[in-house]
């Protein structure tokens, strides 16, 4: 990007609002209750010919010492030193308050410039205040709305004021947002397309860290980050939105999302905690890789197994990080506690790999990431037609399918459909006659003949003959 540029005001204000509008998604949560924003959150925003990097930030508070409003503020104090200015917001509805005077003399006497928003302006309400604005001493302010989309136009003329100041060249590049798709593949798969499959896109991996509130996700990322880039501490239920940071690990790109913890359905009653839950939703389905971190000081108990459905439901490659492993005494018995459950309450996905970390310390973390790496590896694995019909020759041959009213199902033909999770397909004459625990039988058989645990393997039953034999 040539450019970034900091949203920063009181709560409340609609900065996440604007950010939405610029970056034309509904990325960051927005709802009346104050201070819905926690940690700041970035992406790539558009004004006019203009394209630049966007970052949403927290509330702008009084805090002293390490309360949660002060640690918000720190937060926000990285984004204002990062951006080249900073788009300071207030309420025109509700005019200039004391809170407003005493950030805008911090500003002054800073070394980022700043575009002052007096946001909803729409109507002679937002007037007064539009005027009061000129009193903080941050030039000419700009009247916006922007949950209307209002006074955009003026807004774009302040950014080509700063950006001449700044000497910044705003040239718009073509760079564009990778999406997460399943891949499909038609026809046969070959021996030669099945080594592709094992090599690397050089595309950013995109994972997500999910869990229960205050198991560690933001703790965690913050240690692989090196930095105190997620907000922290002892409360539960801290982080609100997904947000995705860029990540480099031994060469490889990565774009990791925290998401806010998920607790049982029943206990999630107000609005706001349904909108972070949703969000957190929302980031599985563009994940590739979850990792789902337990407290490994707390029970493994029904919460756990259904977000662990849930990644799998969606097709997403799971890696169970057990945090807080150093804390415990009867590690072993932990681990096959947990093993134990997730056979039987997850029997389509066997041999999910668990993995203890501690990301206080950072103690098992490279062999977290390497589980993920090999895990994205297998969710991405081809496997060529022909060693697939010799296995299932083979798997026939050795247990046959039962026959239903004394007609045996045949079946004739495998290949593979799709990647990302690996989907194959089985030609047969009577699809519907095959039992559901024959096909779980082939299902696992391929998983471990063929070396997959962990991953979710889709199989389809489809009618005919060879549909690539040739008359």
């Amino acid at each position: 990007m040539t450019f970034s540029v900091a949203i920063i005001g009181r709560p409340n204000v609609g900065k996440s609002t604007l950010f939405n509008r610029l970056v034309g998604k509904r990325l960051a949560l927005v709802d009346d209750t104050p201070g819905v924003t926690r940690d700041r959150r970035d992406a790539i925003g558009r004004l006019g010919e203009y394209k630049f990097r966007i970052v949403d930030t927290a509330g702008l508070e009084e805090g002293k010492g390490d309360s949660l409003s002060a640690r918000m503020r720190k937060q926000t104090e990285i984004a204002i030193d990062e951006a080249d200015f900073s788009l300071f917001m207030i309420d025109a509805r509700a005019g200039v308050t004391p809170l407003d005077k005493h950030f805008a003399d911090i500003l002054r006497r800073g070394k980022k410039p700043t575009i002052l928003i007096a946001n909803k302006s729409e109507g002679k309400a937002g007037e007064a205040g539009a005027y009061e604005a000129y009193t903080l001493g941050l030039g000419d302010p700009v009247p916006l709305s922007a949950e209307h989309g209002e006074g955009l136009a003026d807004l774009s003329d302040a950014f080509e004021e700063k950006l001449r100041l700044l000497g910044i060249d705003p040239l718009v590049d073509k760079e564009e947002e990778v999406s997460v798709k399943s891949v499909s593949i038609d026809g046969e798969v070959s021996e030669e397309e099945e080594l592709l499959s094992e090599q690397d896109d050089g595309l950013p991996m995109q994972m997500a860290i999910v869990g229960r509130p205050n198991v560690g996700k933001s703790t965690l990322i913050n240690k692989l980050l090196g930095e105190d880039r997620m907000l922290t501490g002892p409360e539960a239920g801290i982080t609100r939105d997904s947000i995705g940071v860029n990540y480099t690990y031994e060469g490889r790109e990565l774009r990791i999302f925290d998401t806010a913890g998920m607790r049982r359905k029943s206990k999630v009653q107000k609005k706001l905690e349904k909108l972070s839950v949703a969000d957190t939703i929302r980031a599985l389905n563009f994940a590739e890789v979850v990792v789902l971190l337990i407290d490994a000081t707390q029970p493994f108990d029904k919460q756990d197994l259904t977000i662990a459905s849930l990644v799998v439901q969606e097709g997403r490659a799971l890696v169970i990080g057990l945090n807080k492993y150093d804390l415990l005494e009867n590690r072993q018995e932990v681990m096959k506690d947990i093993a134990h459950k997730l056979e039987h309450s997850l029997p389509q996905i066997k041999g999910i790999p668990i993995i203890p970390v501690s990301a206080l310390t950072g103690r098992g973390i490279d062999k977290l990431m390497a589980q993920i790496f090999n895990t994205y590896k297998l969710w991405n694995r081809r496997i060529s037609t022909a060693k697939l019909n010799k296995w299932l020759a083979q798997t026939l041959a050795y247990h046959p399918p039962p026959s239903v009213k004394g007609r045996r199902t045949k079946l004739r033909y495998m290949t593979q459909v799709k990647t990302r999770p690996p989907t194959f397909a089985i030609f047969c004459n009577r699809p519907t006659d095959l039992a559901d625990s024959y096909s779980r039988y082939l299902l696992n058989e391929l998983r471990w003949d063929f070396d997959m645990p962990g991953i979710p393997i889709r199989m389809l039953l489809r009618k005919g003959d060879n549909p690539y034999k040739k008359d």
